[in-house]
């Protein structure tokens, strides 16, 4: 586009990092019109890249560092997938509160 740049947004679920260091990639998925899925793999050096935002972070319950298995799944199941480990994570904060609750106190004598 000659001297003129253009700002392309790319907004999706990081589903892998690959690499180390200089050679770091990350590839980003999002649904698109007609729910066709895309993926991007961009190189995280690349002087091409002006920013990256993290909108949402992704939740403690998932347990896998490439999340391939989200190709196979609608927009609506991937929610799932997170809404699962955000009920995980507060079940064993309702948990630990009650444990702390129901252990006797401690008084110190002198």
């Amino acid at each position: 586009e000659g001297k003129r740049g253009r700002i392309q947004v790319f907004e999706g679920t990081v589903i892998a990092t690959k690499n180390r260091e200089m050679g770091k990639s990350f590839v980003v998925r999002r649904v698109g019109t007609q729910k066709v899925g895309i993926e991007m793999i961009f190189p995280l050096s690349s002087p091409l890249i002006e920013k990256i935002e993290i909108k949402r972070k992704g939740e403690r319950g998932v347990r896998r560092s490439k999340l391939y298995y989200l190709r196979n799944k609608s927009k609506r199941e991937t929610e799932k997938v997170y809404s699962r480990s955000v009920k995980r994570v507060k079940a064993k904060e309702v948990k630990k509160a009650e444990e702390l609750k129901k252990a006797p106190k401690k008084t110190s004598k002198k």
